[in-house]
Parts: C-alpha cells; structure tokens; sequence
C-alpha cells in the first residue's frame, strides 16, 4: 500500500495500474500524462484570460 501511495504522490494527470495474479500484486504501472495549454496561431495561449481551471481536451 505505501508504493502505491508513492506513486499517486505529484501525479496530477494519468493511471496508476495494479495488475495482479493469484490473488497477489504482481505488477504496478504508472502513466502520466502532462496537458500543455492550447495556442491559437498568434502564440497566444487559448485560455489567457481564464481564471484556472482544467485544461482543454
């Protein structure tokens, strides 16, 4: 449970996968992910003037 718990540590975005076999963990994967904001053609970033929130798909 505390390598579990290390891994979630700092992960913002992504997957904490817990594979098991014969009722044991056998193996842990993490995927993260890192969003980049958008940008029109001006190279202005697209969400400028919003207040922070989750970035855009």
């Amino acid at each position: 449970m505390e390598k579990i718990a290390s891994l979630l540590e700092g992960l913002e975005f992504g997957t904490v996968q817990i594979t098991v076999h014969d009722s044991q963990i056998t193996q842990i994967d993490r995927l993260e992910k890192h969003r980049l904001p958008l940008q029109n053609k001006a190279g202005v970033s697209a969400n400028s003037n919003k207040t922070k929130s989750r970035p855009e798909k």
